[in-house]
């Protein structure tokens, strides 16, 4: 590779392991390569003195020496340190990178007028609180028109595309010939890729609605909008009242009322950049039907979940845990026969169940399932007498045990759409991370699994791993 050298080998030894750490150099110079092009002018400097730097050890090193063990220790370190250096200059390009903030219209296009009432003031009221928000947080944020001038919306998109801006939204008010109509409602591109519009929609509207107790009316998806179809970032606009309606347009004049606006928005946009994670988890399956609804949704919206499998049910329907699997979910053990008295009756009866229902994971999936969970919880009125040690044998053997800290409860018969989603929302409250445990042998929760994750848009949701700590009763 470095071509041969003109002297002679000391022995067969040592150009076997000269070869070896020739390589390591080789790697540390193709990591240094890759950054001189995704990194900063300063960083392309000092990683050329590097590459500089390690060309003269492979003209030098053809005696292996301690000189030469020093070199390529030298050299791993460099490399190791102008990664860390990479990864510091992406953080603070993204830090910098803007929040656009467009008040719509301005100058001689004041939008829709009532009396005394502008539309355009009231956008750019909101918008500046907006910034002040954010800016607080210690975001980097812009407006899309400063003061009262005009400025095509066209050109403001465009400004906010070559700003390569981490988000955009629009600030407007809404009109309607009927006069009772009131609310807010927020515009975005379902068609956008991977630009995630939608979520950021949602989020948006969602907050403001909780800030102000407004009406939230639907989430519109309309790709004939500037914003939504110039953007090359997320992006929404918020219609953030009716000043058709005579209440809230009044509400609208107010400063409480802008201000309470502005923090849902500047909520709804920090929960977008910094989402609470979930860790959806599904018990007691797989099932005939009901687990393929569910893998469906999670594919569609490119997802991963937990399964929590039964044994029995693994062997009945195979293809069905190949496919959990495949996809991408993780899986781990919940038992092989759901029998509470046989399964609680002793340490040992559990622990047969449990490897029966592994093996069974293992011999249909290829997987060597790292995790469970206890049918009724770790802690249920079945179990008292030997959990314990149950976990003590468990953990020995180390395997890792979840319990959750939100349901759909949805175990309950003859529960409604309507009721699952409330439940979820209810018992995850204000947590930053969320075990959501839910049934993929339910029907209601295969058919009502989309709309509970479009009524949770502020969390992330991620598979168990065993980086993942542990939600225990």
């Amino acid at each position: 590779m470095y071509g041969r050298t003109r002297r002679e080998y000391r022995s067969q030894r040592r150009r076997e392991e000269l070869k070896g750490y020739m390589g390591t150099l080789l790697w540390i110079v193709t990591v240094i390569c890759i950054l001189i092009v995704a990194v900063t002018m300063a960083v392309q400097t000092k990683a050329s003195k590097v590459i500089a730097a390690e060309a003269v050890t492979v003209e030098d090193a053809v005696l292996f020496d301690e000189k030469n063990v020093l070199d390529v220790a030298q050299a791993v370190t460099s490399g190791r340190e102008l990664i860390s250096t990479a990864a510091k200059e992406r953080a603070k390009m993204e830090e910098e990178r803007v929040i656009v903030i467009d008040p719509g219209h301005g100058g001689a296009d004041g939008g829709c007028v009532f009396g005394d009432i502008v539309e355009k003031d009231i956008n750019r009221q909101i918008a500046y609180r907006v910034v002040q928000k954010l800016r607080q947080k210690g975001y980097k944020v812009e407006l899309a028109r400063k003061g009262d001038e005009f400025v095509d919306k066209i050109d403001r998109v465009e400004a906010a595309n070559r700003q390569n801006a981490k988000l955009y939204v629009s600030i407007h008010q809404n009109s309607c010939e009927v006069k009772s109509v009131s609310g807010i409602e927020t515009w975005y591109d379902e068609n956008d890729g991977t630009r995630n519009s939608r979520r950021l929609a949602q989020l948006v509207q969602q907050e403001t609605v909780k800030a102000t107790g407004a009406v939230g009316r639907e989430l519109v998806s309309d790709p004939e909008l500037c914003v939504t179809s110039k953007s090359n970032m997320p992006a929404c606009l918020i219609e953030t009242g009716f000043l058709s309606n005579r209440k809230e347009r009044e509400k609208l004049a107010t400063e409480e009322y802008r201000e309470q606006i502005a923090e849902g928005i500047a909520k709804g946009i920090e929960l977008y950049l910094n989402p609470k994670t979930m860790y959806l988890t599904f018990d007691d399956g797989p099932s005939e039907e009901y687990t393929d609804m569910v893998l469906d949704v999670l594919a569609e919206r490119n997802i991963k979940a937990t399964f929590f499998v039964i044994g029995e049910y693994v062997r009945k329907y195979p293809e069905t845990a190949r496919r959990i699997v495949e996809e991408g979910h993780t899986i781990g053990i919940h038992c092989d026969v759901h029998d509470y008295d046989k399964l609680y009756a002793s340490v040992d009866s559990y622990l047969e169940d449990f490897w029966k229902a592994y093996d069974t994971v293992y011999e249909v999936t290829g997987v060597k399932a790292q995790f469970f969970r206890f049918p009724g919880g770790s802690v249920n009125a079945f179990n008292k007498g030997v959990y314990k040690d149950i976990i003590a044998k468990m953990e020995s053997q180390g395997f890792v045990y979840y319990d959750w800290n939100a349901s759909l409860e949805d175990a309950v018969k003859h529960v409604t759409p309507q009721e699952l989603i409330q439940n979820a929302v209810e018992t995850a409250g204000d947590r930053q991370q969320v075990v959501m445990l839910a049934h993929d042998r339910v029907d209601s929760t295969a058919y009502t699994l989309g709309d509970l994750l479009d009524a949770m848009p502020e969390y992330r949701i991620e598979p168990l791993t065993v980086e993942t700590e542990p939600v225990q009763f």
